[in-house]
């Protein structure tokens, strides 16, 4: 398939008014004797140029009440060897790190250059689309005109909305809605672009991987630098979208998430990186041309930006395992030494060393306390060693040697005393217990190390069960991929994925009201959960088929139909706001 971009056609036009000065008989360009022209200001040449609507509207400039003409970005199409054929682009058939198109040996800087980097790629993800292998690549220059019509804000029809009594016409929406939108997602989010700029908090996205069997299906030599160039034109746009301090997830696999993160460098600063997180998902299996030659796959990967990080908070979000469930998983089936092995049977009355009157803090000798080991504490009272977890976690301890000033403190004070237990009580000024009177616990016998009770570690669950809450780092493990199918009562081919992933990102990165966006809308799971935790949410899917599963799965949330997922842990009943479909 060939094209010629307006702009082009339009020049060459104007260029063939000069006779064969500028084309030969065939229609071909004389390249070199337009560029000498337009290097040497040639008036008629000029003029005609100037005077044209489209390229006056392209490459003319009003500065302080002159226009002036874009030269160099006019020459800069001339100076494309393929320039009348479907894809143009100014990089070499090649990818690679560069800075100021020079690669990175020969720079500091590091910018990632790909073929068709200069270009915008609609890429539509139906069927119909994906039978046009020959979808052409829009330069930003010489296909202005085309990437403005393509990127210029469309109008939603056939607007539905959604609520508990079903689906009505809608004529409007407004900053209540929750949004549905079917179509390609470039365009939907070039139309969103007026309402939502800077007012969206969180974006998250599960792309199409690149894999060679999803669903991006550019399976050429450009496949690559495609698949960059895709995410490259929604990654630009997602950016204007986000709030000073709104925070991008983007979920990936191995295939892409090294040249992805360069982009994302590129597109949001370096500095404003966060962190690479690893999901645990499941054990692949390697086929057999790769088996000896890659290992088996049991990782996906969230890379995390900040528009700007000096302005973003992330709130502390922690996984909960059933307490003895944890220390047999974490632990024990490990072969680990778990630190939470004694129980602290008896206090006894507690005797004053010293009252610091200036500090506040008061010094105390437990002379008869008494501790024995947690499997000694079941045997004497007929328990299991879980059933002394669950009911007493508040005597359970372990002792760390936590440095501190409190420590330094405490070990001066009682330095003289190798019996019981000593204690400091005082009000902290910062951390969990600020401003609440404390009294913290040290062994004597030894090294003086400090007291943590396993209640401090634990919460109550929904079922009463006691949980063991560890805060989420880089590394999410305990997330259960399997038996998904059941996630919103609805059927997804593709794969779902969690609830409580998305529970984790939502929870961390954004507030009740707060806007989230997901435009690779999937089965509606980022939108489900953003509604049961009370976010405003935006999705974008222009696949049929699908559209329909994410309006069965939305409406029984609204419905409070859906128990499933994170539905029990936020006691969801129904949903008190709406959405539309268009």
């Amino acid at each position: 398939m060939k094209i010629e971009p307006k702009i082009m056609s339009q020049v060459k036009s104007i260029l063939g008014e000069f006779g064969n000065k500028y084309l030969t008989s065939k229609g071909s360009l004389k390249r070199n004797n337009v560029i000498n022209d337009l290097d040497k200001f040639d008036h008629e040449l000029m003029t005609k140029l100037f005077k044209d609507p489209l390229i006056h509207k392209n490459y003319v400039e009003k500065i302080a009440d002159t226009e002036v003409f874009k030269l160099n970005q006019f020459i800069e199409m001339f100076e494309y060897k393929g320039f009348w054929e479907d894809s143009y682009t100014k990089y070499t058939n090649k990818i690679g790190l560069t800075a100021g198109g020079k690669f990175i040996d020969e720079s500091a800087d590091v910018v990632l250059d790909f073929p068709f980097k200069d270009t915008v790629l609609k890429a539509g993800m139906t069927k119909e689309d994906q039978k046009d292998a020959d979808e052409p690549f829009l330069h930003e220059t010489i296909a202005k005109p085309e990437i403005d019509e393509l990127l210029e804000p469309k109008i939603f029809v056939n607007a539905k909305r959604h609520d508990k009594d079903g689906e009505h016409d809608a004529t409007y929406f407004n900053d209540q809605d929750n949004l549905i939108i079917k179509g390609n997602n470039l365009n939907a989010l070039y139309s969103l672009q007026k309402r939502y700029v800077g007012k969206v908090k969180l974006i998250y996205i599960d792309p199409p991987y690149n894999t060679g069997s999803d669903s991006f299906a550019y399976n050429d030599k450009f496949n690559h630098s495609a698949w960059l160039t895709f995410m490259k034109n929604r990654l630009e746009i997602a950016y204007d979208l986000l709030v000073e301090n709104g925070i991008l997830w983007v979920q990936t696999d191995d295939t892409e998430v090294n040249y992805l993160g360069v982009l994302l460098d590129e597109i949001f600063g370096r500095n404003n990186f966060i962190n690479l997180v690893a999901v645990k998902t499941k054990i692949g299996g390697v086929s057999g041309s790769s088996e000896g030659k890659s290992l088996k796959d049991a990782t996906e990967f969230i890379q995390v930006y900040a528009k700007n990080k000096e302005q973003i908070k992330l709130e502390p979000v922690y996984a909960m395992t059933p307490v003895w469930d944890y220390i047999n998983e974490e632990y024990l089936e490990a072969g680990k030494s778990w630190k939470y092995n004694s129980v602290l049977t008896e206090v006894g009355e507690r005797q004053l060393i010293k009252c610091d009157e200036k500090s506040n803090r008061k010094y105390y000798h437990y002379p008869n306390a008494k501790q024995m080991s947690v499997k000694q504490y079941a045997t004497e009272h007929n328990m299991t060693e879980e059933d002394v977890y669950n009911y007493i976690p508040d005597k359970i301890f372990r002792s760390t040697n936590a440095q501190s000033s409190v420590r330094t403190t405490v070990m001066e004070e009682t330095k003289n005393i190798d019996t019981g237990l000593v204690s400091i009580e005082y009000v902290p000024t910062k951390g969990k217990n600020k401003d609440k009177l404390t009294e913290i616990f040290y062994t004597t016998t030894g090294a003086t190390n400090m007291l943590m009770f396993l209640s401090d570690m634990l919460t109550e669950g929904k079922d009463g069960r006691l949980l063991y809450k560890e805060k989420l780092t880089t590394l999410w493990d305990n997330i259960q991929y399997n038996n998904l199918s059941k996630e919103g009562k609805v059927d997804f081919p593709n794969g779902k994925k969690p609830e409580k992933l998305l529970q984790n990102v939502i929870e961390m990165s954004s507030y009740k009201g707060d806007i989230v966006l997901d435009f690779f809308g999937g089965s509606g799971s980022t939108a489900a959960v953003a509604h049961k935790l009370g976010r405003k949410w935006i999705t974008c899917e222009q696949i049929d088929s699908q559209i329909e599963i994410m309006k069965k799965r939305l409406q029984n949330v609204v419905d409070g139909k859906d128990d499933k997922g994170i539905s029990t842990e936020v006691e969801w009943t129904r949903g008190a706001l709406l959405f539309m479909q268009s």
